[in-house]
C-alpha cells in the first residue's frame, strides 16, 4: 500500500496545520501523561492505536487524530483538549509528512490507512485504566 499517495492530509515535506472537521478531529494530551496514553492505547490495539503525532518542545503535546465529532457529548477530563470546528470556533492541527525533516513533531504511531484514526471510546478507555 502506498500510505503517502493514499493519505492527502498529509504534508509531501515539512509540517502542515490541518483544519479540524475536515479528514478529523484530534484529543490533546501534555507531557508524559499523552505519551503513556499513547503507549497504553498501542497495547490495547496491539500496535496499531492509529496516528499519533507527538511533539518534542513546549507542552510537549502528543496529538490523537480522531474521528470527525466522535469527541462530543462525552466528557473529557481535565487535562485533555478537544481540537474541533464548529459554529462559533475552529481548530487546527499539526501534522508533519512521514519523512524528511519535521522537527518538533514527529509520528508517534503512524496512520496506516486513509480512513483508520484513533478509536475514541478505546482512547477515553486508556484514559480511565483503573476504572
Amino acid at each position: 500500500m502506498d500510505t503517502q499517495s493514499d493519505l492527502k492530509w498529509i504534508p509531501a515535506t515539512g509540517i502542515q496545520l490541518r483544519k479540524a472537521g475536515v479528514q478529523f478531529d484530534a484529543v490533546r494530551v501534555d507531557g508524559d501523561e499523552g505519551r503513556d496514553l499513547a503507549d497504553r492505547l498501542a497495547r490495547m490495539t496491539g500496535g496499531a492505536p492509529g496516528p499519533v503525532v507527538e511533539e518534542a518542545t513546549g507542552n510537549r503535546a502528543v496529538y490523537f487524530l480522531v474521528p470527525v465529532g466522535s469527541t462530543s457529548h462525552r466528557p473529557w477530563p481535565p487535562g485533555v483538549t478537544r481540537l474541533t470546528a464548529g459554529p462559533n470556533h475552529m481548530s487546527y492541527i499539526p501534522v508533519p509528512a512521514l519523512n524528511g525533516q519535521t522537527w518538533p513533531l514527529t509520528w508517534r504511531y503512524r496512520p496506516t490507512a486513509p480512513d483508520h484514526f484513533v478509536h475514541t471510546l478505546l482512547l477515553r478507555t486508556a484514559l480511565h485504566p483503573q476504572e
